[in-house]
């Protein structure tokens, strides 16, 4: 027994006593705890599920993740850890392009993982890498310190909202639902009071999200290279 939690021991011929062999990696709870959410959002990532989809016992999961907290950083974490891109070379904006779409993949990849990317933070290695080439990238464009700062929040901020506003706002249609159809009840609006809303529901219904996000990261980068 050890702080509480269940964990086995094989003693030694040395007379120590050391921890049994872990039997599920790092790297296999997070792709059991993703697959859940993927597949019933985030009201069905708990510990019992999670063993079922690991073939075990729910008690054993306690020997790996420290509750509810433990199971979302598991999800966070391999997420982030899908995020791959190619480094195109070229100037700060073009790279900062690059990772920012890699980014803005890997998120709407997983659109129930959304709100834990916005409000759970991770230590894990693979993790930090999209966040660190990022703001190598706009490093180079002369920022440092608060700017840098400044200037990581508002592209990171950008590639999560975006992905989140696919799925979440009113002219959202559910993951791989029809966008159209989603947009219908809003063009039905009273034309006198929305018109606005109901010209963006009709360029919505026939929009494509990446030529989307890529002019909106195109206004990003316009403001931050006219900041300079």
């Amino acid at each position: 027994m050890n702080d509480g939690k269940l964990i086995t021991y094989d003693v030694l011929k040395q007379g120590r006593v050391m921890p049994a062999p872990r039997k599920f990696s790092r790297e296999q709870l997070q792709t059991a705890a993703l697959a859940l959410v993927d597949e019933q959002g985030l009201a069905g990532l708990t510990m019992r599920n999670l063993a079922a989809e690991l073939g075990t016992g729910a008690m054993t999961i306690y020997n790996y993740v420290d509750g509810r907290e433990g199971l979302e950083g598991l999800v966070t974490e391999a997420v982030m850890a899908e995020t791959q891109w190619t480094d195109p070379g070229g100037d700060w904006e073009t790279r900062v392009s690059a990772i920012a779409e890699a980014m803005w993949r890997t998120a709407r990849a997983h659109p129930h993982a959304i709100p834990l990317i916005l409000t759970r933070r991770t230590f894990d290695i693979p993790t930090l890498i999209p966040a660190e080439a990022l703001l190598q990238a706009l490093g180079d464009s002369g920022r440092s310190g608060l700017d840098l700062l400044v200037a990581f929040r508002v592209v990171s901020g950008f590639v999560t909202g975006f992905a989140q506003a696919e799925f979440t706002n009113p002219l959202s249609a559910p993951a791989g639902g029809d966008r159209a159809a989603a947009t219908d009840r809003v063009a039905q609006l009273p034309a006198d009071r929305f018109p606005r809303l109901i010209e963006i529901a009709h360029a919505a219904a026939v929009g494509d999200p990446e030529i989307e996000f890529r002019d909106g990261l195109k206004i990003v980068l316009a403001g931050l290279r006219a900041k300079l």
